[in-house]
């Protein structure tokens, strides 16, 4: 069985994706906060499930990939699956946003949202991983897909519970601090399942290296958050209106006639 490494580059890798995933999720809190008090919720719901699909769950992914290797293994990325396993993460992430969106306070909703999105999650953790080519032959544990499937459903039900009911920047801050465990954790348990051995007889793979194409998405998906980031602010909108409170007070002093 060749040796698997995940921590190529010591603990830089995780350190980075761990970040980006609590970048990502207090973005889709700060929007999903906007999208509870909006008439026309819809836009603020596309950009949290970026936020959290592109950045919380998909950036996070590939960065720890930056740190995985094989011992004399060579290993190569199918451009077209990498970007498929993308778009994947964000649909699922905006179909269980906008399920408890559509019904707020229904457990059920919760309920339906948080699997479609968990398993959607793995879906897009396993088509990752699909679109590693190595000249090595990689298996699965299957009870520990199991246990990352159970961990990525129970991680994304509590997302979405956390985007209908948390308020205020600090709140925001802790839980977008939780969620970047339990996303990171989901992923080092899918890849702990992962075996690989050996293949003198296997052909060389094609497709592109990680630096080639994880590191240019990657930096792309990341200055987007970023700029989505200062743009949405990190203001509470459920603050009161300041202009509205002076003029209250202004007509105490100059009332009109």
């Amino acid at each position: 069985m060749s040796e698997i490494n995940q921590f190529t580059y010591g603990w830089l890798t995780p350190a980075l994706a761990y970040l980006m995933s609590v970048i990502g999720s207090l973005l889709a809190l700060r929007c999903m906060t906007r999208a509870r008090t909006s008439p026309k919720p819809r836009g603020w719901i596309i950009t949290a499930a970026l936020a959290l699909g592109g950045t919380g769950i998909w950036v996070m992914h590939f960065i720890a990939m930056l740190g995985f290797s094989v011992h004399g293994a060579t290993i190569r990325y199918n451009i077209p699956i990498t970007i498929l396993s993308a778009l994947v993460a964000i649909a699922v992430v905006w179909i269980g946003l906008s399920l408890v969106v559509r019904r707020q306070g229904d457990p059920t909703a919760l309920l339906i949202g948080g699997t479609i999105t968990g398993l959607g999650v793995g879906a897009m953790h396993y088509a990752g991983m699909f679109a590693m080519k190595s000249n090595a032959q990689i298996s699965y544990d299957p009870w520990i897909v199991l246990l990352s499937l159970g961990i990525a459903i129970a991680a994304a039900t509590a997302a979405l519970w956390f985007a209908m009911h948390v308020h205020g920047i600090l709140s925001s801050i802790g839980t977008a601090l939780v969620m970047g465990v339990a996303v990171t954790g989901m992923h080092y348990t899918g890849m702990y399942g992962m075996h690989t051995q050996g293949s003198d007889g296997m052909a060389m793979p094609s497709g592109a290296q990680a630096h080639e194409l994880l590191t240019p998405l990657i930096i792309g998906v990341s200055m987007l958050t970023i700029l989505l980031f200062l743009q949405v602010g990190i203001t509470d909108p459920d603050e009161p209106d300041l202009t509205r409170i002076q003029g209250q007070r202004a007509s105490r002093y100059w009332p009109s006639r």
